[in-house]
């Protein structure tokens, strides 16, 4: 193995997987912080650990995430990769920057970068400021997001509050220049350089620079550029087709956590086309008008009815939201709907369901967890992204497509289904 990746949330690692595989690595995905890797890193390249560790307290953050690299060091890995989401949510007490330094500080090293750079979804940092599209991050609904909201652009300054390392701009003038240059300028002076990235080319520039680094930290598009580097190299074999992916027959059903402004535009677009639809209230599941048992019910009877897979969401305008946080407290009416929503998906499971399309990372968290699934495999490209993925240690073999609450188009989830057909 040569990578060892340490993803704080589960779309995140599939974002992150799907990427280094259609790259021609092979990739083994595995779900909360392994004790061993054992067998499961024999045959890869890489191995990406998927955490749930965004928006818990930053001391179990960092306990998670040097766990893991422990167990990927001992399976091989020669350089870790720390990947977060392309919009940097983080609240100034971490988990980025805390998480970072701890990794620095277990490596023993005194130079990393921070880029979460996604062109291809819209992300630039331009000037240390990063941009959702054309609009500041600060600007964009994430300024609204419920538990992480980004109102600050500025990213040297988000993570400054974070971190107790030095914090400082490569700025785009340098990235042009190249990988030597941008190598020079991360290794001017100790700390964490935000670097700026606003197209693909850059970010396979970044990666050439920090090629050596024992850690490298960002989005999932910084990692484009490893696996050409690591081939040259000597490192990796030459890229090999992909496993065909055979997607098992049964039922499926969507569940959608998130409350991004994309996700409720795919749940819209979703009604739209026909799908049966069942709003959840984490007032109601607290006061037990709505039970799981009920909403099994609801997606039993809709599956009978359609052969499109039914919708259940708590996806809501922003206002609504705050009033449960309010109401029931900001991180536990967020639990209160992702912990029926497992218990959903565990019992749809049971009754033949094996395709699941799951939006939000902390909602995609708790449904594998409540599934069993510990490993996947990365199947074909819904959106960028966003992949089907095939459960490996499951009773059953499942279909999963797990995606971030800001990724896919506006047709996502019909996307997905209908992939299907011919997977």
């Amino acid at each position: 193995m040569i990578l060892g990746a340490i993803a704080d949330d589960l779309t995140g690692a599939t974002d992150l997987s799907l990427i280094l595989s259609r790259n021609g690595m092979r990739v083994v995905q595995v779900i909360g912080v392994p004790d061993t890797l054992g067998d499961v890193a024999r045959d890869a390249d890489v191995v990406v650990v998927a955490l749930k560790s965004r928006t818990i307290p930053a001391a179990e953050a960092i306990e998670m995430s040097l766990a893991s690299a422990r167990a990927l060091q001992a399976a091989g890995a020669k350089q870790l990769f720390f990947k977060y989401c392309s919009t940097f949510d983080s609240t100034d007490d971490g988990n980025i920057g805390q998480v970072t330094t701890a990794l620095m500080e277990h490596l023993g090293t005194a130079h990393t970068l921070a880029c979460p750079s996604f062109p291809e979804n819209g992300r630039t940092v331009y000037k240390g400021h990063l941009f959702v599209f054309d609009q500041l991050i600060s600007e964009s609904p994430m300024r609204d997001h419920p538990l992480t909201p980004m109102c600050d652009p500025n990213l040297v300054r988000v993570l400054s509050r974070q971190s107790n390392r030095p914090v400082r701009l490569v700025p785009h003038e340098t990235v042009r220049r190249g990988a030597a240059a941008i190598n020079a300028a991360l290794l001017q002076e100790p700390g964490i350089c935000i670097v700026d990235a606003i197209t693909d080319s850059d970010l396979r520039a970044i990666g050439r620079a920090a090629a050596q680094f024992p850690l490298v930290t960002g989005g999932s598009a910084v990692a484009m550029g490893l696996p050409d580097l690591y081939r040259e190299n000597g490192w990796i074999a030459p890229a090999a087709e992909r496993e065909a992916f055979i997607a098992p027959e049964g039922r499926g059903v969507i569940l959608a956590g998130s409350c991004s402004a994309m996700t409720r535009r795919q749940i819209a677009t979703a009604e739209k086309a026909g799908m049966q639809m069942m709003q959840l209230d984490a007032l109601r599941i607290a006061s037990g008008e709505i039970t799981p048992e009920l909403v099994v019910a609801f997606a039993e009877t809709a599956s009978q009815c359609s052969s499109l897979p039914p919708v259940i969401y708590s996806s809501a305008e922003p206002a609504i939201v705050a009033q449960a946080q309010k109401t029931l407290g900001r991180m536990h009416a967020g639990e209160i709907v992702e912990g029926l929503l497992a218990r959903v998906a565990a019992t749809l499971a049971t009754r033949g369901y094996t395709r699941f399309i799951s939006a939000g990372g902390e909602t995609s968290g708790a449904v594998v967890a409540a599934l069993g699934c510990s490993a996947v495999r990365i199947g074909p490209e819904i959106d960028p992204g966003v992949p089907w993925v095939l459960s490996v240690n499951t009773e059953r073999p499942l279909c999963l497509a797990l995606k971030s609450g800001n990724f896919g188009s506006e047709d996502f989830f019909l996307k997905a289904w209908e992939m299907l057909a011919w997977a």
